[in-house]
């Protein structure tokens, strides 16, 4: 009987064993976590659990009997130390071996840790497991001062939740913007808009020098000599990749685990799925990795069928969603090698659809507060993506379905 093995107990590895059993693998399926909790979802942590308006057990893969209903093997709070490819093993921290057949490789990433002075301090924290989440919903519920560090999702999202939470809330943005790097200036400016008008205070182009306390947190200083007073901080300055098993292993490492598009490493027997793989995307022509839920939701299967031996080719569309005070917003694409960005309706009024285009072709769109469109700006991704370009006078004007401007 064959033996696959997933690395990872998060929604990528346990859709991943979900759609093994789905297309009929009959083989022993064990599914590892270092965690003690069972495979959950993160957008929550961020989002609905953080802000207290979804329950604990919604954000769960499945429910807690589905793993021995389906005959997978859940090993949790376990951590593996070393894959042995020419073995097919698995060594545990428990100290057994783990062999294989098939192994996927779907470990995620860890924040990056704050290199500054202070950053040990009490009351210093990261967003990445339900227990950060539960125990930042605590902090947030004394209605202190939070400072958060990082203009990105994770800085904005948890800044949203500890203000709606009656926090006094202050963001450290080192960039001109929030989100800079992943849209630019003029979408930047809107989120930052979005969140003063709310009471918070985003510090432009500022960063956090160091930490003071007295074993707690009290202030932040930053790089322009301000002191902000800080009974919580939320540290949000990205997250690396869990590579480094399969760097030991001897497997190809860039920015991830480099894959095809298939999802399989330079080792026929070993994949990598979510947030860990830097896979090839026949779509995009070059090799990505994205840090997004659809990534894992839709990536754990995709390596499931390939370990099957069925032909895939991964290549969807990227996409991201966030929830931030009134703002709903989907993402779709990748802006890489854009040359303009042009609304349909209004971006002061929070409910347009931006795109960003390439010599008239649709590269990327980002709907706010418009919603069931995703289906077409992704078709009209696709098709920039393969060189089909568009009227931009149709594409911005409201009175033209998306639909009408594909090709044909």
């Amino acid at each position: 009987m064959s033996t696959y093995a997933i690395v990872g107990a998060g929604l990528a590895g346990a859709k991943a064993a979900q759609t093994l059993r789905e297309e009929g693998f009959t083989g022993e399926i064990v599914l590892i976590g270092a965690e003690q909790e069972r495979p959950y979802e993160r957008p929550p942590l961020s989002k609905g659990y953080l802000q207290g308006t979804t329950e604990v057990a919604k954000v769960y893969v499945h429910e807690p009997d589905w793993y021995a209903e389906h005959d997978v093997r859940l090993l949790l709070g376990v951590a593996v130390t070393a894959v042995d490819p020419a073995a097919h093993e698995l060594h545990l921290a428990t100290g057994q071996r783990q062999p294989y057949d098939k192994l996927l490789l779907a470990t995620g990433a860890t924040p990056r840790p704050l290199p500054v002075e202070g950053a040990d301090l009490e009351g210093v924290h990261y967003l990445r497991t339900l227990a950060d989440s539960q125990a930042l919903r605590a902090a947030f519920a004394h209605q202190g001062n939070v400072v958060v560090i990082g203009g990105g999702w994770i800085g904005l999202e948890t800044a949203a939740a500890a203000r709606q939470a009656g926090c006094a809330v202050t963001i450290v943005v080192p960039s001109p913007t929030p989100l800079y790097r992943t849209f630019g200036p003029e979408i930047g400016e809107i989120f930052a808009a979005l969140h003063r008008r709310h009471g918070v205070e985003v510090l432009l182009g500022v960063s956090a020098a160091r930490l003071d306390g007295d074993g707690h947190v009290r202030t932040v200083v930053t790089s322009d000599g301000r002191s902000l007073p800080a009974d919580d901080v939320v540290v949000g300055i990205g997250v690396a990749p869990n590579h480094e098993l399969a760097r030991s292993a001897g497997l190809e490492v860039a920015d991830g685990i480099v894959v095809d598009a298939s999802l399989r490493t330079s080792h026929p027997d070993i994949y990598a799925a979510g947030d860990v793989a830097e896979a090839m995307n026949p779509l995009l022509g070059r090799r990505v990795r994205v840090e997004h839920w659809a990534n894992a939701l839709n990536g754990g299967p995709a390596a499931a069928r390939a370990m099957l031996g069925q032909d895939v080719v991964y290549d969807r569309v990227p996409y991201f969603f966030t929830d931030q005070f009134e703002l709903g917003m989907e993402f779709s694409g990748d802006i890489a090698g854009h040359d303009r960005v042009v609304y349909r309706g209004s971006a002061e009024s929070l409910e347009f659809i931006a795109f960003w285009l390439r010599e008239d072709r649709v590269l990327a769109g980002m709907n706010v507060n418009v919603w069931d469109v995703t289906g077409d700006i992704q078709a009209l991704v696709q098709a920039g993506q393969r060189g089909a370009a568009v009227d931009p006078a149709r594409l911005v004007d409201p009175g033209v379905p998306l639909g009408d401007l594909l090709p044909r």
